[in-house]
């Protein structure tokens, strides 16, 4: 007997991270979680795109293509910047979100580690 909740296999296949090919651009880290009872699932994904001009316009068009079916529900537990530069081959992430407050960027660094293996991904809290 199959016991994982449909909240559970969805979050199975939301990809961890979603990142630009390169350049520098706001990102959130997004609490995904079960909204099913007796489910506490949750995964922390990260997206990041250079079209946002506000952290708000990454959280809200995510949240609300997860939230569609009535399964999941997402908080956003902050936000910050990220420098991808593919030819390098580097992923440096800092700063914070004026509305969401800062990402913690140690878990935004192991999703991205996690994501581009060969990459090498730094964070500080400096900058904006």
């Amino acid at each position: 007997m199959c016991t994982q909740t449909r909240a559970a296999a969805l979050m199975a296949n939301i990809p961890r991270v979603d990142i630009d090919p390169s350049g520098v651009f706001k990102y959130v880290l997004i609490r995904v979680h079960s909204k099913e009872e007796g489910d506490d699932a949750e995964i922390d994904i990260v997206r990041g795109y250079s079209w946002a001009e506000f952290h708000a316009d990454i959280y809200d068009k995510v949240s609300e293509e997860l939230e569609k079916g009535g399964y999941l529900d997402c908080e956003c537990v902050g936000g910050g910047r990220i420098n991808h530069d593919p030819q390098a081959k580097k992923i440096h992430v800092y700063g914070h979100s004026i509305g969401f407050g800062r990402a913690n960027h140690a878990t935004t660094t192991e999703k991205l580690k996690a994501q581009y293996p060969d990459y090498e991904v730094t964070w500080d809290n400096e900058g904006y």
